[in-house]
């Protein structure tokens, strides 16, 4: 096997995003969500773990981009890497960079700091 993002991964290994696509809607959004993760995760993965409230991992936020953070987020979306990747359009970017406070998320925060956190993540992962 080869030593890809599916072995950091599981739910991204390829058999498993197939059989995912296969299983009824209803099952995987029944009682709240993740019903037939949960339940098929019974009896390896302890009850309070399973039924625990969701956790909230908020992006860490900035409403404002000051130039030190400017700065970073430049260098993270203009590196050659980043640019190669893909990921984002590019001309969406570009008007970022131009305008830092034009677009806010619905919650008042910067995309353009959201998308660079995203950018540094999978840089760091080499991604």
């Amino acid at each position: 096997m080869a030593w890809g993002l599916e072995t950091r991964v599981p739910f991204l290994d390829h058999e498993v995003v197939e059989l995912a696509a296969r299983i009824p809607a209803d099952l995987k959004v029944r009682d709240g969500g993740k019903y037939i993760l949960k339940e098929a995760s019974r009896g390896v993965v302890p009850d309070a773990v399973i039924d625990r409230p969701k956790g909230y991992f908020p992006v860490p936020a900035l409403k404002y981009n000051p130039r030190v953070f400017f700065d970073f987020v430049r260098d993270v979306l203009d590196a050659p890497a980043a640019r190669q990747r893909g990921v984002f359009n590019r001309a969406y970017v570009d008007r970022l960079l131009a305008d830092p406070e034009g677009e806010l998320t619905p919650k008042g925060h910067s995309k353009l700091w959201q998308i660079a956190l995203l950018g540094c993540w999978l840089q760091t992962q080499g991604i």
